[in-house]
C-alpha cells in the first residue's frame, strides 16, 4: 500500500512538472491538487505549486508557496528567484532585492542573479548599484548583453551617460 501511494505521488509531481513544461498551469495545479501529504517531496510539491501560480499571476499565492519551499531548502536558488519575482509584482521591491541578495550569498557565479539585482536596483532608482551589478553580470556572461535593450527595467537609465558607457565597455 506504501508502495503504491509513492508511486502515486510520483506519477502526480512528474506530471504536474510535464503540464508547466508545457504552459498548462491549471492542469499542474489539477495534479497537485490531487496530493494529500507530499511527504519527503514537499520541496518539490511547494516549488512547482509555486511555479504553477506565478504562470496564472497569482503572485501572492505563488510567494506562499514559494516561501514553504525556501523554508525547507533555505538556499535553493528555484525558490530563492521565485520569491524575489513574486515580491516585485506585489510591490515589494524592497523584499525583492533582499532576497535576490541572499541568493546571491549562496550563489555568487549565477550571472542571473546579479542581472536581476541590476534590474531591480534600476527599478529602485539606485543607479549606482544597478551598473555595478550590471556590469559583473555581464562580466560573468555577455548572453545578458543581448537583454539589455529590452529590459524594461532599465527604462530610467537609457539615457544615462554612465549606463550607455558600461554597454560600450562590454560589447
Amino acid at each position: 500500500m506504501i508502495f503504491d501511494a509513492s508511486r502515486r505521488l510520483k506519477r502526480r509531481m512528474e506530471a504536474a512538472q510535464g503540464y508547466l513544461m508545457l504552459d498548462l498551469a491549471d492542469q499542474a495545479l489539477r495534479e497537485l491538487d490531487e496530493i494529500d501529504d507530499a511527504g519527503e517531496q514537499a520541496f518539490h510539491f511547494h516549488l512547482l505549486r509555486g511555479e504553477a501560480l506565478r504562470a496564472k499571476s497569482e503572485h501572492r499565492r505563488a510567494l506562499d508557496q514559494f516561501l514553504m519551499a525556501h523554508a525547507i531548502d533555505p538556499k535553493d536558488l528555484n525558490a530563492l528567484m521565485g520569491m524575489a519575482w513574486c515580491y516585485k509584482r506585489i510591490d515589494r521591491l524592497d523584499q525583492s532585492i533582499d532576497t535576490l541578495r541572499l541568493a546571491y550569498e549562496s550563489h555568487p557565479k549565477v550571472p542571473v542573479v546579479l542581472y536581476n539585482l541590476a534590474c531591480y536596483y534600476s527599478l529602485a532608482g539606485d543607479k549606482e548599484q544597478a551598473l555595478s551589478w550590471l556590469g559583473r553580470a555581464l562580466r560573468m556572461d555577455r548572453s545578458f548583453l543581448k537583454l539589455v535593450p529590452h529590459e524594461t527595467d532599465f527604462a530610467s537609465l537609457r539615457d544615462d551617460p554612465d549606463f550607455a558607457h558600461l554597454l560600450e565597455l562590454t560589447e
